[in-house]
């Protein structure tokens, strides 16, 4: 796991921010990808309303999720890991109707992130200053669902 800096956190490190009870408090679910039964990677997502610590005070849609995730093992980069896994999230994450947009917030010169969550159906919305620093804001909208009404044929 690489954090925002581009350093590896220590295990302590690792502890003191992911322990479950700190996830709940916070309204963090934290994921491991798996790849052929092996941890391939970290992810979590959050209810971005009311986060605290100077995250997303503007956000008024208790349906808004946050998504946050890392490759283990650098060597696995650069093979469509991460959009398949970003996309699992997004799939999962819409399964639950409560759910309106996801968001993330990669930093603006992380261009593989960027073109991950692209690839997912993410969008550019602005750059934005977050208590980690400067990071390029992307949403990813509800699918609009298709009516299954079937229509009728001219004729």
């Amino acid at each position: 796991m690489v954090g925002w800096g581009g350093e590896r956190p220590t295990i302590q490190q690792v502890q003191q921010c992911y322990l479950p009870r700190i996830l709940t408090a916070e309204r963090v679910t934290p994921y491991i990808g798996l790849l052929g039964g092996r941890p391939l990677a970290y992810a979590q997502s959050y209810v971005a309303l009311g986060a605290g610590d100077g995250w997303w005070e503007d956000e008024t849609d208790p349906g808004v999720r946050g998504i946050d995730q890392s490759i283990a093992d650098p060597e696995l980069l650069g093979q469509g890991l991460g959009t398949r896994l970003v996309g699992a999230l997004v799939d999962l994450l819409f399964s639950d109707s409560q759910v309106s947009r996801i968001q993330t917030d990669p930093a603006p010169h992380n261009l593989r992130a960027i073109r991950c969550y692209e690839k997912a159906g993410f969008r550019r919305i602005r750059t934005i200053v977050t208590p980690d620093g400067p990071a390029l804001y992307m949403l990813r909208d509800r699918p609009v669902e298709v009516s299954s009404t079937s229509h009728r044929s001219c004729g």
